[in-house]
């Protein structure tokens, strides 16, 4: 599946950004500047502290001093200079030709396509369902099976649950009262996703749990049913997958086609 933002890393260039940070002998210091000197770092240049703004910024002047420098001197002049600016003038004819075909692309789909697209695929946008469980890990089946019997005949069962887990248990998450947080099923050692999965909220297993690690006492505090997320929670990413995928088609067709007519010779 192709991805918009795979596709964005072949853009060279940035659009600059309208604010200004000054400037170096009349030139302006512009957004652009900022992007290109902090690069493909994903920092955001307006969320750092002064002192790190003013080292971007620091760099940002020297680039620019040298830039100056060069333009200034003979370079523009020489075989290479204009080779290579060729090459870029090219690359950034492509660069731009294809963000105008991706955006005509995104454009083009309607709310009806993506909204039907949505309602074809819904298993793809749906939270899976969550539980959220506490356990007790000993090593033997004879230990698990009397800790059963102890909560068995408890009046607070979860305060005694924790209280075992905190003592008894081998687990990690012994310590936190057996606490294991929400997790997906697929999270789990089948044998134990399945048995907390048929519990029901505030009921522990009443018989000991076997897998790999042990035998484990579960105790169900919480389960989230699976969810599909609403349309528009998921309609930029809808978008986004679509027009990828016609674009990469597109692409193909176009490329193809210019084989055809195409002269090549390779060695």
């Amino acid at each position: 599946m192709i991805k918009k933002i795979a596709l964005a890393s072949m853009v060279l260039l940035s659009v600059a950004h309208a604010k200004d940070y000054g400037t170096v002998n009349g030139e302006i210091i512009s957004g652009l500047d900022i992007e290109q000197t902090i690069g493909q770092s994903g920092i955001d240049y307006e969320t750092l502290d002064d002192t790190m703004k003013k080292r971007v910024l620091d760099m940002v002047v020297d680039r620019k001093l040298l830039t100056q420098a060069a333009v200034k001197s003979d370079i523009e002049k020489s075989e290479e200079y204009a080779t290579q600016l060729k090459s870029l003038k090219r690359d950034l004819a492509l660069d731009m030709w294809m963000k105008k075909e991706m955006k005509t692309l995104e454009d083009g789909l309607s709310e009806e396509k993506l909204q039907q697209h949505y309602n074809d695929n819904k298993a793809e946008f749906s939270e899976p369902k969550k539980l959220q469980a506490r356990h007790i890990l000993v090593e033997k089946e004879e230990e698990a099976k009397a800790l059963i019997k102890e909560l068995d005949s408890a009046k607070d069962k979860k305060a005694t649950f924790i209280e075992l887990a905190k003592t008894k248990s081998t687990g990690p998450s012994g310590k936190n009262g057996g606490d294991l947080g929400w997790f997906e099923l697929e999270r789990m050692v089948p044998e134990f996703s399945a048995a907390a999965d048929q519990l029901k909220v505030g009921d522990y297993t009443k018989e000991p749990v076997k897998t790999q690690f042990g035998f484990h006492l579960i105790m169900l505090d919480g389960k989230k049913e699976a969810t599909a997320k609403p349309f528009k929670a998921v309609e930029a990413e809808i978008r986004e997958e679509l027009s990828g995928e016609s674009f990469a088609a597109q692409m193909k067709i176009k490329t193809d086609a210019l084989r055809k007519s195409a002269k090549i010779e390779l060695k």
